[in-house]
């Protein structure tokens, strides 16, 4: 048996960021893994799950609260030159040319300019930018200028190479384009045994299947490991083959299935939930549209999460917050990679415009404690009108003062939806009754 050796691990690692006048936000919980030589990791998570903010503390761009990441034994205080990051945005700097920008990493490992322009021309050549080198930023297409980032991190031949989500600013062929080259150019890498490893996060299930040799899923609010995952499939892989379409609904099924004890049933998982629960940015017009779409689609009012997400062109960071507001809403349960309507969601989704909005009404008051908290207060003032600076107020105490608008912005369209509540947005007042 062939004994893994490890690069890089991360123990135990707390984050927390201060907040004024309220309690700390706890954004990661006691995260542990390890990358081996040789290996592509995916961390895999719905926004919110820290792992763009783990990614930056790997890199040694933030401090952990506490914990540790330990690198070939030593533990990692700050930036290590042998470990590249490639950003979402590019992150390139506009007044240089693409070769001036490739060239930035080797210049702060104080390379003559010479064996720095020779390198940089080759990575450049190798990432397909060859003709480019003058260009500078504004002339290049988004794929373009994630090549650009590509060839900046590669030159230095980094030991590990970080990505933030790299793909999710481009178009769809853009993306599938660059993650093949991406990977070719690794397995060139490796066949030199060149012994890096490799950790980049994705909201994308098929990305993360298509890439990673090991997927790593978090679980939100805070971020912490649910569950690992190998990928036992050979590259260059097949996303239409049946084996890649199996390993993608494994994936679902571990992100849908419940491992808390004693929360197996929809009931169960939102018990607890409070005015401070963080309340989903979605439409209700999405989330109509999600269930009519399983009920025309699915088999027995239930599709597979995969398929719902092919059909409706959805990312997991699209998809999952729409099942989540169905779930807390009790028009759906979610489970097993698996959705199926309730008993009340065929009703709410087969009614008239006016019976649907009467019962979207009685289950918002029902089962979202601050669209419930919302409407008693309304009901008990004098003039049953309310500054919208109340609810921010009490929202401090849970969220950051951006989180807790988004919070209250996005109650109060469900609010107004249902005709629960009313506002004017001139004088940010909430009402019962229609502002004139």
């Amino acid at each position: 048996m062939i004994m893994k050796k490890a690069l890089l691990s991360v123990n135990n690692i707390c984050k927390s960021f201060k907040k004024e006048n309220a309690p700390d936000l706890l954004v990661l919980k006691d995260v542990n893994f390890t990358l081996y030589e040789g290996e592509i990791v995916a961390l895999l998570g719905r926004s919110g799950s820290g792992k763009s903010t783990l990614l930056r503390i790997i890199a040694g761009l933030i401090k952990p609260s506490s914990g540790s990441v330990i690198y070939r034994g030593k533990p990692l205080l700050g930036p290590a030159e042998s470990i590249a990051m490639v950003f979402q945005h590019f992150a390139l700097l506009p007044w240089l040319s693409v070769l001036q920008n490739v060239e930035l990493g080797l210049e702060a490992q104080g390379l003559h300019r010479e064996e720095r322009r020779t390198k940089a021309l080759k990575a450049i050549d190798i990432v397909g930018l060859d003709g480019f080198e003058s260009a500078l930023p504004k002339e290049l297409s988004g794929g373009m200028c994630q090549r650009v980032g590509f060839a900046r991190a590669l030159v230095v031949e980094p030991d590990i190479l970080l990505m933030d989500e790299p793909f999710s600013a481009l178009d769809v062929l853009t993306a599938e384009n660059l993650r093949s080259d991406l990977l070719d150019l690794w397995q060139v890498r490796k066949a030199k045994n060149r012994t890096s490893g490799m950790i980049f996060v994705t909201h994308n299930i098929e990305e993360a299947t298509f890439l990673a040799d090991r997927i790593i899923i978090f679980d939100s609010d805070p971020g912490a490991v649910r569950a690992e995952m190998p990928v036992l499939l050979p590259h260059p892989r097949d996303e239409q083959a049946l084996r890649f379409r199996n390993t993608v609904h494994d994936v679902y099924k571990l992100m849908t299935t419940e491992e808390k004890a004693g929360a197996n049933t929809v009931e169960e998982r939102y018990k607890d939930i409070g005015i401070g629960y963080r309340l989903p940015d979605v439409n209700i017009a999405e989330v109509i549209g999600l269930l009519e779409t399983i009920e025309d689609e699915g088999e027995n009012d239930t599709m597979d999460l995969p398929e719902l997400a092919e059909s409706t062109q959805l990312a997991v960071d699209e998809l999952f917050p729409l099942t989540e507001v169905l779930e807390v809403l009790r028009f759906a349960i979610v489970s097993q990679g698996l959705i199926h309507i309730t008993s009340a969601g065929k009703r709410f989704v087969e009614l008239g415009l006016l019976e649907r909005k009467s019962v979207f009404a009685r289950h918002l008051i029902r089962y979202v404690p601050l669209a419930r908290h919302i409407r008693q207060v309304l009901d008990e003032k004098e003039m049953h009108a309310v500054s919208e600076d109340f609810f921010l107020k009490e929202l401090a105490e849970f969220f950051s003062e951006e989180e807790a608008e988004r919070v209250l912005r996005v109650i109060i369209e469900w609010g107004r939806y249902a005709e629960i509540l009313a506002y004017n947005y001139n004088t940010g007042l909430l009402s019962l009754e229609n502002p004139s």
